[in-house]
This record gives structure tokens, sequence and C-alpha cells, in this order.
């Protein structure tokens, strides 16, 4: 009993220093937009974006914008920038909207400020359509690739307008774990490790636990249950982006 205790102290004294713990939310993604450019022939392309929209089959999601205006044309050659960064309901995406604020878009040509007219990206927003899922407990990161040369528009009277070609891409960047301990009366604390990492979870009353956001990797799960049971140990786990790893049934014995 003493070697338990001393062994959970540890982990717990560990997992304070190096992770916060995860959460048993199976009903939510976590997703960062950001911004990408092609080039165009412009000194500068300034949009002031107020919000990302994001359509699911669970509802639409406003994802707020607070870093002010932003010149897309600095982040180009894989360059990119954090537009908004949320937890949304888990679902399949059916559109994704950019609202831009009715001031603060302009061109830069030669040296000239020039006003960018958004007929409806300022209202309802620039609609670009998406067709993918995002899977509860998964990191995604949702690239808007914007094509500066076809967007920026010189119309005949010298204006320029904004018709945006954006492609939307969302990609996993992480994995999750789930299982579940028998019996449940054992109650572990459950911690995922890899490498110096450690993440502690706790089973709910079935004994289900789930780690979401993992960086994909081999992990070893430690299971430290309540007395009289066992300390277990499962070693070799893969999780992989954008995939939930089942672990089963674990076993846990006195």
């Amino acid at each position: 009993m003493k070697k338990l205790f001393l062994f959970t102290a540890a982990l717990s004294l560990m997992l304070f220093s190096c992770k916060k713990d995860s959460t048993n939310n199976g009903s939510t993604a976590h997703v960062t937009v950001k911004m990408t450019d092609a080039p165009g022939a412009f000194d500068a392309v300034i949009l002031n974006i107020k919000s990302v929209i994001i359509v699911t089959d669970k509802g639409e999601q406003t994802l707020n914008v607070d870093g002010g205006a932003v010149d897309i044309l600095r982040f180009r050659s894989g360059r990119d920038t954090v537009l908004a960064d949320q937890d949304i309901p888990a679902g399949a995406i059916q559109q994704v909207r950019l609202v831009l604020n009715d001031s603060g878009n302009r061109v830069i040509v030669a040296g000239v400020s020039y006003d960018l007219t958004t007929p409806s990206g300022q209202t309802s927003g620039v609609k670009l359509n998406v067709h993918d899922k995002l899977t509860a407990g998964i990191a995604y990161t949702m690239r808007l690739d914007f094509d500066a040369a076809q967007s920026v528009v010189l119309t005949g009277n010298g204006k320029y307008i904004l018709k945006p070609v954006i492609r939307a891409i969302a990609t996993a960047a992480s994995g999750a774990l789930t299982g579940v301990v028998s019996p449940a009366a054992s109650s572990p604390k459950v911690y995922a490790i890899t490498g110096a990492d450690t993440i502690g979870s706790t089973t709910d009353a079935t004994g289900k636990y789930y780690f979401p956001g993992l960086a994909a990797g081999s992990y070893q799960v430690k299971f430290v249950p309540v007395s009289p049971y066992a300390i277990k140990t499962v070693t070799n786990i893969s999780v992989t982006n954008g995939t939930v790893t089942d672990m089963g049934t674990v076993n846990i014995t006195q």
C-alpha cells in the first residue's frame, strides 16, 4: 500500500507539472482556423475579418476573430496566421463562412491604398462549401487558402472588388484514445504517457475513460486503481491523427 501511495503521488505530481487533465467530453472537436495565401501582384491585401462561421449538421457555430485587420500577403509560401481557435460540436461540416467588417478592407497597389469592396462579405459572409466530418475528441486545423491573384478584381472605373477564391481544407491535427475498465468499481486514475509527457484522466460510473486531442505516437497507458486492485500498464498503444483508438475492455485484477 505504501508503494501504491508513493507511485500515485509521483504520477499526480508529474501530471501537474507536465500536462493538464483531459476530460471525458466526447461531443466536441477542437478547431483552429488558419489563413494562408497564394501570391498576387499587390503590395498588400488587408482584410478586416470579424468572424468565421462553421455550419455543421449540429447547427451554426460562430468563432470570433480578435486579431484585427490582417495583411494576407504576409502569409504565403507555407506561412499562415491563426484567425480563431475554439471547441465546437462534432459533426459533418456543410459550409464555412468568412465574415468581414464593414470597413478596413483595402488593397495597396504601387504604394497607393484603395478601398476593397466586398458586396456580400460583411453580412452573411463569404460562403465556402466544405464537406468534411469533425470527429469528437479530435483537434483539427481548418486552413483557408486565399488566392489573392484571382480574388481581387480591378473594375473598369478603377475600383477594386473582392470576389474571394478560397479553398477551405480541414485536416486532423490529433487523435483520441478511449476504452473501458472492468470492474468499474476499481475506479482507476488513467495516465497516457509518451516520452516525457503524461496526460491524466478518470473513469466514469461505467468504467469508461476518454483522452481527446492526443498527439500522434506510441503510448503506454497506466491504470492506478483504488485498493485492493493492482496497478496495470498497457504498452505500445498507437494513436494516429483523425482516429479514435479504442482499447476495448481492460481487466483490472486484485
